[in-house]
């Protein structure tokens, strides 16, 4: 399944295991509001700019998930995981997928409605 250079296996053959991002910052405070509606809008058009609906979709599921069914839904989809946080990764023909860290995890600087 791929080459020995493959960027899913490591050395010792173990697929990279999905983890969340690191604590990160959003240059202005957001609302929870916010936050969803941005990711609304990334997953509406990110297929608009290549790659296969499909694994778009896998990739909101995964984004959407805790880490072990995000695991399992990345490997059953076949994504090439480059970026352990998901911001990388590729599908079996080579297209390249990018996740903004808004899509996977919520800021440090969330502003809590309420």
């Amino acid at each position: 399944m791929g080459c020995a250079g493959s960027s899913q296996t490591k050395g010792d053959g173990a697929l990279k295991k999905v983890r969340k991002p690191k604590p990160w910052k959003h240059p202005q405070p957001l609302t929870k509001s916010q936050l969803l509606q941005m990711r609304e809008e990334f997953w509406d058009t990110a297929p608009h700019y290549g790659g296969r609906k499909e694994i778009w979709d896998a990739l909101r599921a995964a984004a959407e998930a805790d880490l072990s069914l995000a695991q399992a839904i990345v490997d059953s989809a076949g994504v090439i995981v480059q970026s352990v946080d998901l911001t990388i990764c590729y599908d079996e023909r080579g297209a390249k997928y990018e996740l903004p860290k808004y899509v996977l995890s919520e800021p440090t600087n969330l502003i809590r409605e309420g």
